[in-house]
């Protein structure tokens, strides 16, 4: 019987390493030969930075942003570090930014940030985790129970429910899982259930606005992968911002966020847009009396913030619940991934099916196991050609597109919309840091090809046109990323990247938008 006790333990460290770092796995050690008459060998994952889904500028944000940030393929009050995003959970997210108007209607000024932070708040007391509860399956958007509009009967139904308040112990699913050294869920707003629900109504609820015809979802919509199909984003009366809506999910692995960071929290940036004149159009006095005159609402802030009730500060809060909790599913690229490293590591043995099946049924029924899962949702050739080229040093994706979000939650200039007369200068409207201007925050590459048009001014229609962009080497200024660089790929190489991109899809959860007080 061959020795094979590195085949556990070597496979799930390498593909932990791929997926957590995103870069290849190491390769696997060189093979051992058993005492058998065969070898059992030793064991042996977005691309440019600017696939991102768009933001919008701090004078205008979009009707609702992100609430963030980084990926299409992504994209925050005070500049956040600049850190990658396998760093520090708490770095930064990317994502929707305030739009600027186009035609730049009576441009109002940019938003203080105490306005874009909800008001301090005490923190929450710590409350014993509940049963662990995976994100990604439905359970926690599905809403309250039932058909039509909630009554306050149904509402206080669930808040009676002792465990919808229970702080829950979230997992990630495959994939993002192996960032959750970057999990970013504040201590005083820890998630609930409840608050989670909460969180749901208020972000497909147009009544934050001020003519009752923006919600969140206006912006970042969940058929258009939590982004929107539209260049800039589109707020009351019909006014359009300057930046693209960048996606709002995956930002329980996100701090700051918009497009140029300035929103230091998923939080701030939260109520941001309810009064931003270009995207709501409200105020953050109007939007709470409009709320405390809604019973339904009324009795869940009492029961969700005890000695609180309805705040700007808590509706932030709510709203970033529900927003951590909108994460994608694991990918093609996921169940491709492990056997790639098991057929790396058994090359040998796995060339005679028949001998490894009497010799050793349990690796057998491992490679088994794991072409089953990878065939049910397959990777095209033409994307494990592009995952090779994606990880190499001849695309240079990873120079940004990074980790298991494949986003380093930084700030880039890649040169979009740097050959304009009057270019948006992004991050350096933050940190009026010289080496800041025209950075963009690198948006995920998880689920890019729902989150089109891409870069925070969605310029560019298609992925096709993204890699373009990065082939060429962006747009020369003076301000542009020492990563950016002409590139060497044949037609083929280009669309292999495309497909590859196009594989990073997972399912996102069931979430109802038709549930409201």
């Amino acid at each position: 019987m061959r020795k094979t006790l590195w085949r556990m333990s070597w496979g799930a460290c390498a593909l932990s390493l791929g997926l957590s770092f995103g870069c290849a796995p190491p390769e696997p050690p060189p093979a051992r030969k058993s005492s058998g008459s065969s070898s059992a060998t030793t064991g042996a994952s977005a691309p440019k930075e600017e696939a991102k889904p768009a933001e919008e500028k701090p004078a205008e944000e979009k009707p609702t942003e992100e609430k963030p940030a980084d990926e299409k393929p992504a994209a925050e009050d005070k500049p956040a570090a600049d850190k990658p995003a396998a760093e520090k959970p708490a770095d930064e997210p990317a994502k929707p930014e305030a739009a600027k108007p186009e035609a730049e209607p009576a441009k109002p000024a940019p938003e203080k940030p105490a306005e874009d932070k909800p008001a301090a708040e005490k923190p929450a007391e710590e409350k014993p985790a509940g049963a662990a509860v995976k994100l990604g399956s439905g359970e926690l958007t599905a809403g309250i129970p039932g058909d039509g509009a909630l009554s306050v009967e149904a509402i206080q139904k669930w808040l009676d429910e002792p465990k919808n308040h229970e702080v829950l112990a979230v997992q990630l699913p495959e994939g993002l899982a192996a960032g959750v050294a970057l999990l970013n869920i504040p201590q005083d707003n820890p998630m609930t259930r409840a608050k989670i629900e909460l969180g749901r109504q208020l972000y497909f609820d147009t009544r934050l606005s001020s003519d009752n015809t923006v919600s969140c979802a206006s912006c970042h919509h969940p058929d258009n992968g939590y982004a929107r199909d539209t260049q800039f984003g589109v707020g009351v009366n019909g006014q359009m911002g300057g930046r693209n809506s960048p996606t709002s999910f995956n930002r329980i692995l996100s701090g700051a966020q918009f497009w140029d960071g300035r929103a230091a929290s998923l939080e701030a940036q939260a109520v941001g847009p309810i009064a931003n004149p270009i995207e709501m159009g409200n105020t953050h006095e109007k939007c709470v009396e409009a709320l405390k005159g809604i019973e339904g609402y009324k009795l869940q802030f009492e029961k969700v913030f005890p000695g609180e009730g309805v705040t700007i500060g808590n509706v932030g809060k709510a709203i970033a619940a529900f927003e951590r909790s909108i994460v994608t599913g694991p990918s093609a690229y996921e169940f491709y991934e492990p056997l790639r490293v098991f057929e790396a590591a058994n090359k040998e043995d796995l060339a005679d099916l028949e001998a490894l099946k009497k010799e050793d049924p349990e690796l057998f029924a491992k490679y088994e196991s794991l072409k089953k899962a990878s065939d049910a949702k397959p990777m095209s050739v033409e994307a494990r050609r592009g995952r090779d080229l994606f990880f190499s040093e001849k695309s240079n994706c990873t120079a940004c597109h990074v980790g298991a979000n494949f986003t380093d939650e930084k700030y880039h200039n890649i040169g979009v919309g740097m050959d304009k007369e009057k270019p948006d200068l992004g991050r350096f409207e933050v940190t009026k840091d010289e080496k800041d201007k025209g950075a963009f925050k690198t948006p995920t590459l998880r689920n890019i090809s729902q989150t089109g048009p891409y870069m925070h001014d969605g310029s560019q229609k298609t992925l096709e046109e993204v890699v373009e962009w990065y082939a060429k080497g962006g747009h020369p200024n003076p301000h542009l990323s020492d990563k950016m660089k002409k590139l060497e790929l044949s037609d083929q190489d280009k669309k292999d990247l495309v497909a590859f991109m196009m594989s990073l899809t997972g399912d996102l959860p069931v979430v109802r938008a038709d549930r409201l007080p």
